[in-house]
């Protein structure tokens, strides 16, 4: 993990609107629901349809996507192992503040790393729910929606999660879906799972 000098010059400044309260007036709790798995395991279009089930029914939702975040806050960050670590740590951090005003977050993103998943966990407590987009790699190769296996088979890619650098199932999560097929089923699955989570 990348080390960073700390000022002693910083304190955390609690706001007089808290969670709680943005909570109260939003009818449900904030939390991080955080979809991990291989690129095109479905994370990213399993977030977006949950979301909009979410939005109907009235709650605040904010999807990070892992290609958004890297055209800004992350741009500066290649796709080495140290980098990777940092991108999510990065993610779990910026994640906890809008956890923080009540607001239910779902990542997507590979997160290919245990540890680190596991340090976004740490960092967000019991706020934390790791959701595992289980699909395999011939269906994620054979759907490859964004051709990226492809250039990374051709060695255009390096570092690729799947092809070569590895890809750490999680161990114990919160919820796995099956995304190789039946998208709704799963969209429902989370969905009933969310709620359930963030009820007040």
């Amino acid at each position: 993990m990348i080390e960073y000098e700390k000022s002693s010059n910083v304190v955390w400044h609690n706001a007089t609107v808290t969670r709680k309260r943005r909570e109260r007036q939003n009818g449900h709790k904030g939390g991080l629901f955080w979809f991990t798995g291989l690129s095109g395991a479905g994370k990213s279009t399993l977030a977006h349809s949950v979301e909009e089930t979410l939005y109907q029914n009235g709650y605040r939702t904010f999807v990070l996507d892992g290609d958004n975040v890297r055209h800004g806050l992350c741009a500066d960050l290649s796709f080495s192992d140290e980098d990777r670590k940092e991108n999510i740590r990065r993610i779990g951090h910026m994640s906890m503040l809008y956890v923080e005003a009540g607001i239910v977050v779902l990542t997507a993103f590979i997160s290919p790393f245990r540890a680190d998943r596991e340090n976004v966990r740490k960092i967000s407590g019991s706020d934390f729910h790791e959701i595992y987009c289980k699909c395999s790699l011939e269906v994620c190769e054979d759907r490859d929606v964004k051709g990226l296996y492809k250039r990374a088979r051709a060695g255009e890619i390096p570092d690729f999660t799947g092809i070569s650098s590895p890809y750490e199932e999680p161990e114990f999560a919160d919820l796995t879906v099956d995304t190789e097929s039946q998208l709704q089923k799963c969209s429902d699955a989370v969905f009933k799972y969310i709620v359930d989570a963030t009820r007040t």
